[in-house]
């Protein structure tokens, strides 16, 4: 049995994960993200625990943030999780659980637990909520890159951002106009007065007919679709998978995604499939818990 462990700037999930990929129990805890990175190990170790670690050989960490290619520590990070940029995660869990660790960061977790028995070989993976996240895959494995952060989307510019500061302290990302506290925040703007930071109220103020609020979910899904366009056009994927909170807006998101999407690639990759996470929120606990068990069999 391997430990899943999903830690996000919002919410903290873990999970059980047989070596066949079948997650048998899960449990899930607010990130104390203002807290700093003591906190939310602590919450990770806690969760896990309340699972049960009898027979239990390791564990696997998605997280936020960028990860060093060996595993181990938070090589960068956004603002999302206070401090985490430098935080030895993997030797802190590892105190905690007494337990082999292996840290990735969370889409490319993700993309790993989608690709697993499939036969697609080469795919981008996105995923949607407080940050806007990206994997690459080619032959079947998720690549990394040099310094672990290969695939951030997220931090592709677009005109739709021009001026507005993005999580990263840099200005005109993809990720401070199309992801959910972004969107939020438009519509705070439109309306001048506070929203709470609750994307289901702009969801909701969408689905009732409102303009503004369908204005600013339109603006995001076609702000992604292009960003998306362009990392289409350099990696020729076997298909685009999306995940995350923010795809519970649905259509009003989706289609103008698709069609910019569409509008901004080559003509011989327009019939790149865009599709939906098959495991959902499991995607991530499965995948960071295979590295995980791969990373043992690779150390006997």
């Amino acid at each position: 049995m391997r430990l899943g462990i999903d830690i996000g700037g919002t919410k903290i999930a873990a999970g059980l994960v047989t070596p066949e990929g079948t997650v048998l129990r899960r449990a899930y805890a607010p990130t104390p993200a203002a807290q700093g990175p003591g906190a939310v190990v602590r919450a990770a170790a806690r969760l896990a625990r309340e699972l049960g670690l009898d027979g239990v050989t390791c564990a696997g960490v998605g997280t936020a943030g960028v990860v060093d290619p060996a595993g181990r520590k938070i090589a960068g990070a956004t603002d999302a999780i206070r401090d985490w940029a430098g935080t030895p995660l993997a030797q802190l869990l590892e105190t905690e659980l007494d337990l082999p660790v292996l840290v990735r960061n969370d889409v490319h977790a993700f993309l790993a637990g989608e690709l697993a028995g499939s036969p697609r070989r080469a795919a981008l993976a996105v995923t949607v909520g407080t940050g806007i996240g990206g994997a690459l895959a080619l032959d079947g494995r998720v690549v990394t890159g040099v310094r672990g952060a290969a695939g951030h989307v997220g931090h592709v510019p677009v005109p739709e951002a021009a001026g507005l500061a993005c999580s990263c302290g840099a200005e005109g990302h993809v990720e401070a106009v199309a992801s959910g506290p972004a969107m939020t925040a438009a519509l705070d703007r439109e309306r001048g007065r506070g929203l709470r930071a609750d994307l289901r109220r702009v969801v909701r103020a969408a689905g009732e007919g409102d303009a503004d609020a369908l204005g600013v979910l339109a603006r995001g899904g076609r702000a992604l679709g292009r960003a998306l366009a362009g990392v289409v056009n350099v990696w020729d994927p076997d298909v685009v998978i999306l995940g995350g909170g923010v795809l519970a807006a649905g259509e009003l998101y989706l289609a103008p995604l698709r069609a910019a999407l569409a509008a901004g690639v080559l003509p011989v990759l327009t019939d790149v499939p865009v599709v939906t996470a098959r495991l959902g929120d499991d995607a991530v606990l499965v995948g960071a818990a295979a590295a995980a068990a791969e990373a043992e069999r690779a150390r006997r």
